[in-house]
């Protein structure tokens, strides 16, 4: 089963200029890490697959106004020397995501 890889180049993300006080941004954020992607019908929304080259890949979707911030990852390669971007969100407590992990009912497992 293969997985969409969405592009990133445009999401215009706020960038950071000072370094965040991470204590401080533990006690109000939780930090979620993936390939970062626009939502494909909802620009008020991002998309974070967890793991861009599993076989069964885990996605969550946020709003881009619950981010506080982010930071980038070292990227991954797969076998075929193709690599993506990787990132850290730290999104707020207490916000609403959706976390989907897409299956084949034929495999699934109840």
């Amino acid at each position: 089963m293969s997985f969409f890889l969405i592009e990133t180049k445009n999401l215009k993300l706020t960038r950071f200029e000072q370094l965040a006080d991470i204590n401080q941004l533990k006690k109000t954020h939780l930090p979620f890490s993936g390939s970062l992607g626009q939502h494909p019908y909802d620009a008020s929304k991002i998309i974070l697959l967890s793991d861009p080259y599993t076989n069964s890949p885990l996605y969550y979707e946020f709003l881009r106004e619950d981010v506080g911030l982010v930071e980038k990852l070292p990227n991954i390669i797969n076998s075929e020397g193709e690599d993506v971007d990787m990132v850290l969100l730290w999104i707020k407590r207490g916000r609403v995501g959706i976390r989907c992990a897409p299956f084949l009912v034929e495999s699934a497992a109840r």
